[in-house]
């Protein structure tokens, strides 16, 4: 182990750095002491593995808070850089065993548990169990089963219980029950990525599980984990990480460009990259790209990396609730005018204004300011975000906080205040260490987005996984310069791909077409070349009627220069007279039997009808051409800055909701929409607006409200909202 450090320690500091060489010797103490050596071993065993294969991992959670585990390359977040607080990860007095997270591209993840399960056997590895308890809209989707309602019905409710409840005396007996099932145990299930390595067979601990996924399953949960002693490894999979790796290989073959995504130095000090990220142009990038952190990046005007690391962990919800995000953001643009709660605070948290921000300065509050020892301070965060089940302990270093501010002499309002702050972080912020990876995973997706915009929204389509559907994304490259294209059998392959400037739609976005049909239809394109017409792709690939009709309707074969509906007659004629064996070679071709059709109608609300059907959205026109108005809007997101307090008119397609309780638990709501010009606005709907008028499912809105501003960042808080008719499908007039 400590071969291994000093080997790192060099490779990332030099041979010279007597601090970093300090502060490793003392975590190496620390971390033998307490008998963890095999704990960071097997995690660097891992690591090493994945990084011989190939592999990118981001080594996330409090573990990045150690200089060892950054010598290790577990992590890439440069602890002395960062002053990152080794004793969030791992005190002297830390009674609990620590965890770290391993994040890997999803597509990646599989292999890398295959390994650790062969390397450790499967008597010694298991993979960590948990219970599934009902929550949030699952309830009334199962709830909905059970009471025999129709599915459209199930998914209306399921998207928008609160527009839904008091629609009949059903759905106000499913909303009556749903509150009450909260919380109830529903399934046993599997943890999102721990696994328990043990010394002794691990049936000597606990029954196990062997779920589909082939790997034994401990069939208690992580606190029951914890309790016996066992030190967790969380092996993640997320799709940031598939979106950079794949923008990288895309970039490589559509450009001929090589880029080094670990080059996180060069991306933060680029100023383009910073730009972006001042002007919140973060759509598909990791972390950043939701309404409410595109919003708090714009309020903090943020254009460097320490700023954004802060704003990952303030995003987070009970810091907005308690109205400390809000401070935090006022305290940055005036920190000439700071008074801080006490000196403890000025000096334990000057660096983040006087305000918690992460969960290491919770614990230096509880130490520096309550006088609370390191582990009952631990013992405490981790209570506060839900990680620890001893009710009786929590009770006692809680009375043990107040009592101990009352000896120091502090007021009881000064011990209240400090109190409400650290309630408000621990059980949401994160820490500094993971808030910094995470930082760093957001500029490579921002170095990627501003440098190769197409092929970073390209990876992102590919690997389906952002805050948005995937719809968005392919307006964001639209909005960014692209030409998209419906499938083709000519140029789609499997997944969405990128032309030149031309992104044609994956196979895979084909709503009931079949996998092996999409990957036949490429293979045999790439071994015998284009096909030249329908009757050709008949012969060479045999699909089935249903499975062509699907290509068809969305005009797969416009090569041909033939109407869709021309194509349909034509593809029902060959497939009732075609008699010859699948996929043989003919040395010639031959014309079917010759017929004369009618005159043929062709209406481009048709295509787009069909379009939404089997794709989920219009790409031949945009949903804004499918309204019955030809009113498209007189003020666009890019007046509204320019707009501050006056009342307005906006056209919007809506792109998402996000629910919230006010304190009176009220419903409220913060929409987010697409202007005529593709263009983002959000939009904050009060309890007495969205009760007159409620969202009624995706679609176009007109909307009438005041414009906002709060830092600099411009909304619209919504007086009236109205959903506009689309034109209807001309074959079911």
């Amino acid at each position: 182990m400590k071969k291994l450090a000093l080997d790192g320690l060099r490779y990332r500091y030099g041979t010279k750095n007597k601090i970093a060489l300090k502060r490793v010797e003392s975590e190496l103490g620390i971390i033998d002491k307490l008998g963890f050596s095999s704990y960071f071993l097997i995690t660097w065993d891992i690591t090493r593995y994945s990084m011989s294969r190939g592999f990118y991992h981001v080594g996330r959670g409090s573990g990045a808070n150690s200089i060892v585990a950054y010598c290790l390359k577990i992590t890439d977040v440069d602890p002395i850089k960062l002053d990152l607080y080794f004793e969030r990860f791992l005190n002297p007095k830390r009674t609990s065993p620590p965890d770290f997270d391993i994040d890997y591209s999803w597509k990646d993840r599989d292999e890398v548990q295959d390994y650790i399960f062969k390397r450790y056997g499967h008597d010694h590895t298991a993979l960590l169990g948990t219970s599934v308890t009902f929550r949030g809209k699952s309830i009334y989707r199962e709830l909905g089963k059970v009471h025999g309602l129709p599915k459209s019905e199930i998914d209306s409710l399921t998207e928008s219980p609160a527009a839904e409840i008091n629609k009949s005396k059903l759905h106000k007996h499913i909303h009556s029950i749903a509150q009450m099932m909260a919380g109830f145990p529903n399934q046993r299930s599997i943890h999102a990525g721990g696994i328990l390595i043990s010394e002794k067979p691990i049936y000597r601990y606990t029954a196990l599980d062997m779920p589909p996924k082939g790997f034994p399953t401990t069939q208690w949960d992580m606190y029951v984990a914890e309790a016996i002693g066992f030190e967790k490894l969380d092996i993640l999979s997320q799709r940031g990480i598939g979106h950079i790796k794949e923008a990288v290989e895309i970039v490589a073959r559509h450009r001929g460009k090589k880029i080094d995504v670990h080059q996180v130095e060069k991306f933060i000090n680029d100023p383009k990259v910073k730009n972006q990220l001042k002007r919140a142009e973060t759509n598909g990038c990791f972390y950043i790209e939701s309404p409410a952190m595109r919003g708090l990046l714009k309020k903090l005007k943020c254009d460097n990396y320490t700023p954004l690391v802060a704003a990952s962990s303030i995003i987070r919800p009970g810091v907005a609730r308690s109205g400390m995000m809000r401070e935090y953001i006022h305290r940055f643009h005036n920190p000439n005018s700071l008074k801080y709660l006490h000196p403890v605070m000025k000096e334990q948290l000057e660096e983040t204004f006087g305000v918690m921000v992460y969960q290491e300065d919770v614990l230096k509050v509880c130490h520096h300011f309550a006088g609370l020892d390191l582990s009952d301070a631990d013992v405490l965060r981790r209570a506060m975000s839900g990680k620890y089940r001893g009710k009786a302990e929590f009770r006692r270093i809680v009375e043990k906080f107040f009592s101990n501010c009352k000896e120091r002499g502090y007021t009881e309002s000064l011990t209240k205040e400090v109190w409400r702050q650290i309630e408000s972080f621990a059980g949401y912020s994160f820490s500094k260490a993971h808030s910094a990876s995470y930082a760093v995973e957001s500029f490579q997706s921002l170095y990627l987005k501003a440098y190769f915009p197409l092929e970073f929204q390209v990876a992102v389509i590919n690997n389906f996984g952002g805050f948005y559907h995937s719809w968005v994304y392919f307006n964001e490259a639209s909005r960014q310069g692209a030409s998209i294209e419906l499938p083709c059998v000519n140029k789609s392959n499997l997944k969405t791909c990128i032309k030149g400037k031309t992104i044609y739609v994956g196979f895979v976005h084909i709503a009931n077409l079949e996998s092996r049909l999409a990957s036949q239809i490429v293979a045999e394109r790439e071994l015998n070349g284009y096909y030249i017409g329908l009757e050709d792709f008949i012969q060479r690939i045999d699909p089935g009627i249903e499975q062509l009709i699907s290509l068809l309707r969305l005009n797969a074969f416009r090569f041909t220069g033939k109407l869709k509906s021309q194509l349909m007659w034509e593809a029902h004629l060959l497939k009732k007279t075609k008699q010859h064996k699948p996929n043989s070679n003919l040395l010639f071709s031959y014309d079917s039997k010759k017929y004369k059709l009618p005159r043929l109608l062709h209406d481009e609300i048709e295509d787009a009808y069909d379009e939404i059907e089997m794709l989920g959205f219009p790409i031949s026109i945009s949903w804004f051409e499918l309204l019955r108005t030809s009113f498209r809007g007189s003020v666009f997101s890019a007046d509204l800055e320019k707009m501050i307090g006056g009342r307005i008119k906006i056209l919007g397609l809506l792109v998402t909701i996000k629910y919230v309780n006010t304190i009176r638990k009220e419903l409220m709501h913060f929409g987010t929409f697409i202007d005529y010009r593709g263009e983002m606005f959000d939009t904050t709907h009060f309890p007495d607006s969205l009760k007159k008028y409620p969202f009624r499912g995706h679609g176009l809105y007109l909307i009438l409200g005041k414009v906002v501003s709060e830092f600099g960042y411009a909304s619209i808080e919504v007086e009236k909202l109205a959903k506009l008719p689309l034109k209807a499908d001309p074959r079911e007039a």
